[in-house]
This record gives C-alpha cells, structure tokens and sequence, in this order.
C-alpha cells in the first residue's frame, strides 16, 4: 500500500545521500526507521515477533511448580 509522506528540502536530500552511502533504496531505510519506531514502543514487527512476545507472556504468568523438601515422617 502506497502513503505519501511529506519531507522538507534539506531532510530529504539528507534521507537520499544516506541510502546512497549506504548503498540501500529509500524504501529501505523507511522500512528500517518504521521497525525501529515500533520496537521501541513494543509493538511486534511481524508474526514471528509477536509469537515470541507472547510466548514470553505466557511464560512470565505461568507460576513454576516446585516440589516440596519436607517429607512425611514414616510412621
């Protein structure tokens, strides 16, 4: 799906020296600042990140079963 987003002048050309130095398309580094956006505020990437999010959910409120040390006393 295509969005267009506006860029003044200057970040602009910025943006477009910088995939060419990273030898990268524009596309690229959008998709790269998008993902890091979404990462730091939690959000999963894509299906494998939220799996493994939610499975360390899971794991976080699941309580661990410990056996017990004292034994019965042998009658």
């Amino acid at each position: 799906m295509r969005k267009l987003i506006a860029f003044d002048d200057d970040t602009l050309d910025k943006l477009k020296q910088l995939a060419r130095d990273r030898m990268a398309t524009f596309q690229e580094l959008a998709d790269e600042a998008f993902a890091d956006l979404l990462k730091k505020h939690g959000i999963p990437i894509d299906l494998k990140d939220a799996l493994r999010k939610s499975a360390a959910a899971s794991n976080e409120a699941t309580p661990k079963r410990t056996r017990s040390k004292t034994r019965k006393a042998a009658s």
